[in-house]
């Protein structure tokens, strides 16, 4: 069991899958204040679940008395990473770029400090360094420490031509790039430490031997396993879209259904993955059976929402799931989908409707849910899918659609 607060906290909640050198790092984090960073592409307006892990780590370090780095992917986003990838990304203008940075900067203030002190968090962007790089003397002083043999033996290589699939050069490139990120970092913030998901593992490894060969002070890499749910899906992807942690991406009810959706097998494991709560309290939930899971499956909607949205929007999703389903009545927490009036005036064949607001992914499933009964119009099962939904079956100008008992969408009809 590791000796410092951090690494043993991380081993307890199922954070840790490899890292070069634990022994050593170890002991780095019981004598010292350690710099830590972990790099956010800007790919997109928000992070998914699928880098919470990330975030509950660098979470975790300040909280063990040690300050983390957020590096925003300026620079790197213009490449694009091909790790975990079988096909090339499609690359963003600088104007997307910094539009999708600016909006993902939002979600981490809502799990670490940043400032001034000892420990807080800053957010960097790599654009500083690399936009300003001379690529002659790129190649020449980073590029001569690494070997065309290994970089093609790193797994975000070796699949896409094992494949036969396209690997640009500019892809090729990104390996060098992190490197040296993590070489700038230590130079410029003292950063011994570079954390990552597991798809991360040779980047990372390609940055602590660069910062050797710089001669750097030794520079450490921890990376967290791929998390997957029971039945082998990939955190952050649902049947209807990824779980955004943006507000504007996926509204705190969603997010909270999310959660309380979870197997039944998954809830302990990410209730200490995903919460703050005691380990005690985790193995007490994590033991109930049958329908008493559910009551562990709401704390952990509960504590994962009001990490991500605050404690306000968790008790408002959870009042508006009571309400939806115990009551059978609109919750206000709801998502809204808006039709314009003429577009409903002579009516909309249901099916559409359950399609255009996005309770279906498809007009086929749309009418395979009405098929199978599996649609609700205002608490009121239908069975065809052409039925017409006109302005008359509005209640105050609001209308409900559910698909299930978990599904739940008000429609409104634009003013």
């Amino acid at each position: 069991m590791p000796k410092s607060s951090f690494l043993r906290q991380a081993q307890e909640r199922g954070y840790i899958h490899q890292c070069t050198n634990l022994e050593a790092l170890d002991h780095l984090l019981t004598k010292e204040t350690v710099i830590a960073y972990i790099g956010f592409d800007c790919t997109a307006k928000s992070l998914h679940i699928g880098s919470l892990v990330q975030i509950m780590m660098l979470r975790l370090l300040q909280q063990c008395g040690h300050k983390p780095l957020v590096l925003m992917g300026g620079g790197t986003t213009r490449i694009g990473d091909p790790s975990g990838r079988d096909e090339t990304r499609q690359l963003l203008s600088l104007e997307d770029i910094n539009l999708n940075k600016q909006s993902l900067s939002r979600v981490f203030s809502k799990f670490i400090k940043f400032g001034k002190g000892e420990t807080d968090a800053l957010m960097l962007d790599n654009a500083e360094w690399l936009d300003e790089l001379k690529y002659i003397d790129f190649l020449r002083d980073i590029g001569r420490h690494f070997t065309i043999n290994k970089m093609l033996a790193f797994d975000s290589v070796k699949m896409r031509l094992d494949r036969e699939q396209p690997l640009t050069f500019i892809e090729f490139n990104y390996m060098l790039l992190q490197a040296y990120d993590f070489a700038e970092l230590s130079r410029r913030y003292n950063c011994q430490l570079q954390m990552g998901g597991s798809d991360q593992w040779g980047n990372i490894v390609n940055g602590t031997d660069l910062g050797r060969r710089l001669g750097y002070s030794e520079m450490f890499g921890l990376t967290s396993p791929l998390v997957t749910t029971k039945s082998g899906t990939k955190m952050g992807k649902t049947a209807s879209g990824a779980v955004w942690l943006n507000e504007d991406m996926l509204s705190p009810y969603d997010y909270w259904q999310y959660w309380r959706n979870t197997e039944d097998d998954d809830v302990g494991r990410f209730l200490l993955m995903f919460t703050e709560l005691p380990l005690n309290e985790v193995k007490q939930l994590a033991s109930l059976k049958d329908k008493e899971i559910n009551e562990a499956k709401i704390v952990l909607a509960n504590e994962a929402t009001r990490l991500c949205h605050g404690e306000a929007a968790a008790k408002a999703a959870h009042a508006s799931a009571i309400k939806t389903f115990a009551e059978g009545a609109a919750g206000a927490d709801l998502p809204v989908y808006e039709v314009a009036r003429d577009a409903i005036a002579s009516g909309m064949p249901a099916f559409i409707l359950f399609a255009e607001a996005g309770i279906c992914d498809s007009r086929g499933a749309a009418r395979r849910l009405i098929q199978g009964r599996g649609a609700r119009i205002n608490n009121k099962v239908i069975e065809d899918e052409n039925i017409s939904i006109t302005i008359a079956d509005f209640n105050n100008s609001e209308l409900k659609l559910s698909s299930g008992q978990k599904k739940h969408m008000i429609v409104k009809i634009r003013a």
